[in-house]
């Protein structure tokens, strides 16, 4: 629960805009396609800043590929929308962003902070930290060849003997980039533990450029908390969002001195809805949509009835979408009434006991 509020006047400078809230939806390969974008951005009533597109990797295909990839492709009510690549060459990367602009995206973004073995231990996300002379010419070389603003994404290093935010925020002020997305985390904690947020805000404190913290925002509370503390431009939001897809709504009320509004189980489970008919016009098959229903079903089930795990099991084994889709809304009709969701219960993403984040201290998971 939030128990004070704060008016948040911040924005994000972008081009020209300022863009309110001061939140992103972090990209999350195979979760942030555009369904689940645009019913976030729907739970949000819109007032969720920015969207960035799913990682596009720019290996293994010619350019003018690229633009077949469905993770470049984003809807117009999705603006401001940024396309985030990976990749280790910088040719590479700069022929598929100068490719990608043609879309007309708001900005382009770099990943440097991808843990995933299959990207950073080929050279790529999180493991162009360990070559920073290599990040720096892929910067140089992506700046040189857009018209739109770059944005860069990294880690505060490769683990904790190596800690060089700082180095990558000077790559990114000299080179030109318009903000840094720093994730509290090393590439080897990957999502264990907490992010060291003392550190994202020195690296704020320091900076010349806009600085955007990243790591476990799970609550309006805990948005609250980092934007009072902490000197950051605005807030990346990842998985926080997988459990809460009401969270920048919540934000938002937070940031705008309202107070937090509760989210009904009927409420929830009409989401179910909302989603499956944005997969079907994505194009996605019944059965790809229903395992996408289940993954938020599992989600948001915890925060609704955890003494009724039957019903959770009920949908889980649903068939198909239909049947799914049926069962909720029977639900609806006989157990919804007086029930909220609750998504602190639903804190603990970080593979540890502890349940709570405390701004201003610093966790090593």
């Amino acid at each position: 629960m939030v128990d004070r509020f704060v008016n948040c006047s911040k924005s994000l400078k972008l081009n020209g805009l300022e863009v309110f809230p001061p939140t992103i939806l972090s990209p999350m390969a195979g979760v942030t396609d555009p369904p689940f974008r645009r019913l976030v951005r729907e739970l949000s009533a819109g007032r969720m800043g920015i969207l960035v597109s799913e990682f596009v990797s720019t290996d293994g295909c010619g350019p003018e590929k690229l633009l077949d990839k469905p993770q470049a492709i984003f809807y117009p009510e999705e603006r401001p929308f940024g396309i985030q690549i990976f990749g280790r060459d910088p040719g590479r990367m700069a022929d598929a962003a100068e490719i990608l602009a043609t879309l007309k995206p708001d900005f382009i973004e770099v990943n440097a902070g991808c843990p995933v073995p299959k990207v950073a231990d080929k050279g790529g996300g999180a493991g162009l930290l360990k070559d920073l002379p290599r990040l720096q010419a892929i910067i140089h070389e992506v700046k040189k060849r857009i018209s739109i603003p770059l944005t860069l994404k990294c880690r505060l290093g490769w683990d904790e003997n190596s800690i060089n935010v700082f180095d990558t925020l000077k790559i990114a002020e000299d080179e030109g980039v318009e903000w840094l997305v720093v994730h509290g985390r090393t590439r080897v904690q990957g999502y264990m533990g907490f992010a060291d947020w003392n550190m994202i805000g020195e690296v704020a404190s320091r900076a010349k450029i806009p600085v955007v913290g990243n790591g476990d925002i799970v609550s309006a509370a805990g948005a609250v908390a980092a934007m009072e503390k902490y000197p950051v431009a605005g807030l990346s939001i990842g998985r926080g969002a997988l459990h809460n897809p009401w969270l920048f709504a919540q934000i938002s009320d937070a940031f705008e001195g309202k107070p937090v509004r509760t989210i009904s189980a009927a409420e929830a489970m009409g989401t179910f809805k909302t989603y499956f008919n944005y997969m079907l016009e994505d194009g996605c098959p019944d059965y790809g949509a229903l395992g996408r229903l289940k993954q938020l079903a599992a989600r948001l089930c915890k925060g609704i009835f955890p003494d009724y795990p039957e019903f959770r099991q009920r949908l889980l084994t649903s068939e198909t979408a239909e049947q799914f889709l049926e069962r909720a809304e029977r639900f609806c009709e006989t157990e919804a009434e007086g029930r909220v969701f609750e998504p602190e219960r639903l804190l603990n993403l970080n593979g540890l006991k502890t349940d709570e984040v405390t701004f201003g201290r610093q966790f090593k998971g």
